[in-house]
C-alpha cells in the first residue's frame, strides 16, 4: 500500500494485547475483540495460553510463534496490522525492549505501536493471587498442611495488637504489612476449613457473608432507611444485629476472652445503652482525661502485682460476675423473677462462672496462678 502523494509505503499497525490472569479467559473488552477480529495475523507464542480456545471458538486465527521485535515490526509491512498476545498475558520486556531499540536508532521505519488492556485488574484482584498462593501452601508445606483452627488462633490476636501497635506509633509501611498479617490468618482460616470433611466452606463463602451481612446492616444506602448521623447509623446497626443474631440479652456476642479492660468496657458500655445498672463506682477521683486514668489504671496493675494478684485475672473475673448479674436482671425484667441487682456489689462474689471452669477463663489462669502479668518472670 502506498502513500497516495509520495507513495510511500503506509505503516502498519502493531498492537500488543495483554490480560489478566486474574479475568476468566475469553472475558476481553470490546474493542479487543474489534481489533482481534480485524487484525491481518495474530500471533502467540505459548501454545497453553488461556485466551487460545476462546479465540478459536469466536473464529479468530492465530499462529503460534515466538517472534522477536523485528520480526514483529517486519509482519506489519505493507499497512498490515498484526495483534502479538504475550506468553504471560502481560507485558513482554524483551520484545518492548527490542522495539524501542528500533525505534530509537532512526534507521527502521516502525508501525504505529499500541499497547491495548484486553482485561485488566479491577481492585480487589490481586486477592486472587492470595488465595491461589495460600491453597498451594497449604496443599504442600509441611507445617501449613498440618495447621488446624486451634493452632492459629493466638497468631490472629498477635497479629491484631501488632496492627493496632502500627496504628498508634503512626507507622504507614508497618500498618500495611500488618493489615497483611491479619488478612493472612484470614485466608489461611479459609484454607483450613475448605477441607473440612463434615462442614467445608471456603473464602468465597467467607466473602459472600461479609457482602451480605454489610449491606442488611446499611439500609441507609441499600434501603430505604433514613440514617444522617454518625449515631443513627450506629443505631441501625445494634438493632439489625440484634435482630439477626436472636439475642436474648444485651451481653450476647461480647467475646468473654476479650482483654479484661476490653471485655469491661464492652459489657457496660452495652448496659448502659440498655439503660440497665452499672457497677458502684467507688469513693475515688473522677478521672476527666485519659492521661490522668491510665496512671491510676498503672498504679492499681503495680499494687496488684506487688499483692501477687493478677491483674488482668481479677478484673476479667469481676467483668464475668458483672456480666452473669446484668444477665439475671434481665432474665427478671421477663419474668417477674427476683434477681440480683448488677449495681449491687455484694452478691458479685458468690457465684463467678469464669472460676468453675478455668478453661473457660480467656486469661488462662486464675487471679493468683502463674499466667499474666503477674507471672515471676515478667516482674
Amino acid at each position: 500500500m502506498n502513500d497516495e502523494n509520495g507513495g510511500v509505503p503506509a505503516p502498519g499497525r502493531l498492537v500488543l494485547l495483554t490480560t489478566s490472569h486474574r479475568v476468566a479467559p475469553g472475558q476481553l473488552s470490546w474493542q479487543a475483540w474489534q481489533v482481534l477480529h480485524a487484525a491481518d495475523r495474530v500471533l502467540c507464542a505459548d501454545p497453553g495460553h488461556p485466551q487460545l480456545p476462546y479465540l478459536r471458538e469466536a473464529g479468530v486465527r492465530c499462529e503460534l510463534a515466538d517472534p522477536g521485535g523485528r520480526e514483529l515490526v517486519d509482519a506489519t509491512e505493507g499497512g498490515r496490522t498484526v495483534v502479538y498476545l504475550p506468553p504471560s498475558g502481560g507485558a513482554a520486556p524483551a520484545v518492548t525492549d527490542e522495539l524501542a531499540r528500533l525505534g530509537g536508532s532512526g534507521r527502521v521505519q516502525m508501525p504505529d505501536l499500541e499497547l491495548l488492556p484486553g482485561s485488566y485488574d479491577l481492585p480487589g484482584a490481586r486477592l486472587i493471587d492470595l488465595v491461589q498462593v495460600m491453597d498451594q501452601i497449604r496443599a504442600e508445606c509441611p507445617w501449613s498442611s498440618l495447621r488446624t483452627h486451634e493452632d492459629l488462633a493466638k497468631y490472629g490476636i498477635e497479629e491484631m495488637y501488632e496492627l493496632v501497635e502500627a496504628i498508634e506509633e503512626g507507622d504507614r509501611e508497618a500498618v500495611k504489612e500488618e493489615l497483611g498479617d491479619v488478612l493472612l490468618q484470614v485466608v489461611f482460616h479459609a484454607a483450613i476449613a475448605q477441607g473440612d470433611p463434615e462442614d467445608p466452606f471456603g473464602i468465597d463463602d467467607v466473602a459472600a457473608g461479609l457482602v451480605a451481612k454489610l449491606i442488611h446492616r446499611h439500609p441507609h444506602i441499600y434501603g430505604d432507611e433514613i440514617a444522617e448521623t454518625p449515631e443513627q447509623v450506629q443505631a441501625n446497626w445494634v438493632r439489625l444485629k440484634g435482630v439477626e443474631k436472636s439475642r436474648e440479652s444485651v451481653t450476647d456476642g461480647v467475646p468473654l476472652a476479650s482483654p479484661a479492660l476490653a471485655l469491661a468496657a464492652k459489657l457496660t458500655g452495652r448496659a448502659r445503652t440498655a439503660g440497665l445498672p452499672l457497677p458502684v463506682t467507688p469513693p475515688a477521683p473522677l478521672y476527666d482525661d485519659e492521661d490522668t486514668l491510665g496512671e491510676h489504671l498503672l498504679a492499681e496493675a503495680a499494687t496488684a502485682q506487688a499483692a501477687g494478684i493478677d491483674p488482668e485475672a481479677a478484673l476479667r473475673h469481676a467483668a464475668r460476675r458483672y456480666r452473669a448479674a446484668v444477665r439475671q436482671a434481665e432474665a427478671e425484667a421477663r419474668t417477674g423473677t427476683p434477681g440480683p441487682d448488677p449495681a449491687d456489689t455484694t452478691p458479685w462474689g458468690e457465684a463467678d462462672p469464669g472460676l468453675a471452669d478455668p478453661a473457660q477463663d480467656g486469661s488462662g489462669g486464675t487471679a493468683g496462678g502463674d499466667a499474666g502479668p503477674g507471672r515471676e518472670e515478667d516482674r
